[in-house]
């Protein structure tokens, strides 16, 4: 009796948070794999049904396919930079140092700026002839280029952008995995004859891999999720060379009022985004030791 008790008290507790799991994220993923088998409705014209029909249409979408390119390469280019620099960061206002106070809220401050904020404040710094980095080298007695209206610069310094603005974010979860670590591990190290560069292989980083895999899955979803500074910035010119997935997505179904497109494409992006998650567990979990 007592068992079954227990029992109904764990799902009771369980209730509200499975409730709001299924209430948003599960069951808009199911209604929007739905959606994406039928037509959008039209004034009195009902959606019916058409298959696959908007997958095929998705195949031979050449803007699509741009949005996917361009999407992975922003998710390569900015993942693995914005953790490197985090982990950097967290090592050093880690240590001992005059002032780290000062330098954890310089590190942290981007975080907490609202995305459209800090969209406007880089585009006045990639602003042509007047901006920041035009006017800084002129100095040198160059001419920058136009760098949110040039295909080649476009997505580069929407890369930027993100990894300044994320990096601090990680690196807290970095520094609260650091100061967990007990010192006398490092003090072993140390008496064994070991540098700061095998303490640092061997020792620590084996022990910040369960904080790595929570870091890198989220920087993979803010990577594909990025939309602010895209609209602000760019509007996913020129000629669709900073158009990403989710900004295409809200073309579609904002702008262009295609609502069973929109949950097509949504639904690649869920595919995709789980794939690539599941392979970062698969690979990581297996070099992740649990304290």
């Amino acid at each position: 009796m007592n068992r079954t008790l227990n029992t109904v008290y764990a799902w009771l507790l369980l209730l509200p948070a499975m409730v709001l799991l299924v209430a948003f994220t599960h069951y808009p993923a199911l209604a929007t794999l739905w959606h994406s088998f039928f037509s959008t409705p039209k004034g009195r014209r009902p959606a019916v049904f058409v298959g696959l029909e908007n997958y095929q249409v998705m195949l031979q979408d050449p803007v699509f396919w741009r949005a996917l390119v361009n999407n992975l390469w922003f998710a390569l280019g900015t993942v693995p930079v914005a953790v490197g620099i985090a982990l950097l960061m967290a090592l050093w206002v880690n240590r001992g140092l005059a002032g780290r106070g000062f330098l954890r809220m310089s590190y942290f401050t981007p975080t907490v700026l609202p995305m459209v904020a800090v969209a406007n404040i880089w585009l006045f710094f990639y602003t042509p002839q007047y901006g920041l980095l035009a006017q800084a080298l002129q100095l040198f007695g160059w001419s920058g280029p136009n760098w949110l209206g040039n295909r080649e610069t476009a997505l580069p310094a929407l890369m930027i952008v993100s990894v300044w603005k994320e990096a601090g974010f990680f690196m807290i979860f970095y520094l609260a995995a650091l100061q967990g670590v007990s010192p006398s591990l490092r003090e072993a190290a140390m008496l064994e004859g070991a540098s700061r560069w095998q303490y640092f292989r061997r020792v620590l980083w084996p022990l910040l891999m369960p904080t790595t895999l929570f870091v890198l899955i989220n920087a993979l979803i803010n990577a594909f999720r990025l939309i602010d500074h895209v609209v602000v910035m760019t509007h996913g010119g020129p000629d669709n060379a900073s158009t990403l997935l989710l900004f295409y997505i809200y073309q579609v179904g904002f702008s262009f009022w295609d609502t069973a497109y929109a949950a097509t494409l949504t639904v690649v992006l869920l595919v995709v985004l789980g794939v690539i998650a599941a392979i970062k567990f698969r690979w990581l979990d297996k070099r992740t030791h649990y304290q």
